[in-house]
């Protein structure tokens, strides 16, 4: 096991009617701004919750961030931060919500030239503006971690973002939120989860027992609760079971220790970017390819993976990782992912190009646990998940 740090300071309020508890985490003397995404919150009875539980605070609005927040219209709620003189943010919302808060958080006390440069200089965010978060989508684990991801749509780009500064202080977890989202986004959660979960521990035995354990465990759980979740999403003990599972896979615990890749998200990202498909379907477009690809390096884990999450126990090491990732995709499928970039646009050709063109530019020369991905590898793994 590698030698680490670890600490996480975001306090978790979580189960049944905990919105209420809001009041008590944002200082009374606050000027808070709530921001939140396109207004589902104000039909499925959140936005009142969060309102009446807010209702001695003195409180601004910001909605309209989208799916992928835009920075664009991420700047425009900065400029209300900077007039407003607003002290505290609220993101009440899904990942994109948080993640664009996050932003918020650190451009609000950025002192550079512009608050783009944070994302393309790769500048880490020591101290932000404090926030809390009021989670309404289980996916993405941003509700307990320090990392973000911002698209602007002028550039085609989606590039991440992060530091200590950016752990949100406080997160809200009440599984009852999950009866109102669609089946889609219920399906999107899933498999974003499971490829966080992937992206720390697919990459090859290093001796981390517990870790290996936890993340195993985590697979379990979505694999056990993902037809209930997408059946019944009224089931609670499902239901919570599924938020825990979101927020555990990528709030630092599994990853200290091992080495990580990322590499599925580097090229799902890109593919966000282009065309506008929802980020867990490029991670379920990316994943497959990406560990037939990289087989050989991969191999041992990926046999672990079998054997322990999927129950295969007969035949090699490369029979049980070649199941593996059939099993992996069969996953995908049956939650209603397609896993071909070809099942979502009909202007694929050439996007490996592109995207190997790009990662050049950025200097992203060595993606991977062993920082061996070089751009023309990345064009082979794209151009196999056509």
């Amino acid at each position: 096991m590698n030698n680490f740090e670890f600490k996480n300071p975001t306090k978790i309020i979580f189960g049944k009617h905990t919105i209420e508890k809001l009041e008590r985490e944002i200082p009374k003397d606050a000027k808070v701004l709530m921001l939140y995404g396109g207004g589902s919150i104000k039909k499925n009875g959140i936005y009142n919750q969060v309102k009446t539980a807010l209702s001695k605070h003195d409180l601004i609005e910001f909605g309209g961030i989208p799916a992928n927040p835009e920075y664009a219209v991420l700047m425009d709620a900065l400029k209300i931060i900077k007039e407003q003189n607003i002290t505290y943010l609220l993101a009440v919302g899904g990942g994109s919500v948080i993640d664009g808060t996050k932003f918020l958080s650190s451009a609000a006390l950025f002192e550079g030239d512009t608050p783009w440069d944070i994302l393309t200089k790769n500048i880490r965010t020591e101290k932000g503006m404090p926030f809390g978060t009021v989670l309404t989508l289980p996916a993405t684990g941003s509700e307990m971690n320090s990392g973000a991801v911002i698209t602007r749509e002028e550039t085609k780009e989606k590039l991440a973002m992060g530091g200590p500064g950016l752990f949100p202080e406080f997160s809200i977890l009440d599984p009852q939120v999950i009866t109102s989202i669609p089946e889609r986004q219920l399906a999107n959660g899933i498999t974003d989860a499971f490829t966080h979960v992937l992206e720390q521990y697919m990459t090859y035995p290093i001796g981390a027992q517990l870790q290996d354990r936890f993340a195993e465990s985590i697979m379990q759980t979505l694999i056990e609760v993902a037809p209930k979740v997408l059946q019944d999403p009224t089931d609670y003990q499902a239901a919570s079971n599924f938020m825990w599972s979101c927020t555990m896979a990528l709030n630092g615990l599994i990853q200290k220790g091992v080495p990580t890749d990322w590499a599925v998200h580097a090229m799902g990202h890109e593919l966000t970017a282009l065309f506008g498909i929802d980020h867990a379907r490029t991670l379920a477009v990316i994943a497959p390819s990406h560990y037939k690809y990289n087989f050989e390096a991969k191999k041992e884990k990926l046999a672990q993976y079998a054997e322990r999450v999927w129950n295969i126990t007969e035949g090699s090491t490369n029979d049980k990782a070649y199941a593996a990732i059939e099993k992996t995709e069969a996953f995908f499928n049956q939650l209603g992912i397609d896993t071909k970039l070809s099942d979502y646009t009909n202007a694929y050709q050439g996007t490996a190009e592109i995207i190997s063109k790009r990662f050049t530019e950025r200097g992203w020369t060595g993606l991977g646990e062993h920082q061996s991905l070089s751009p023309d590898k990345v064009e082979k793994i794209v151009k196999m998940a056509y």
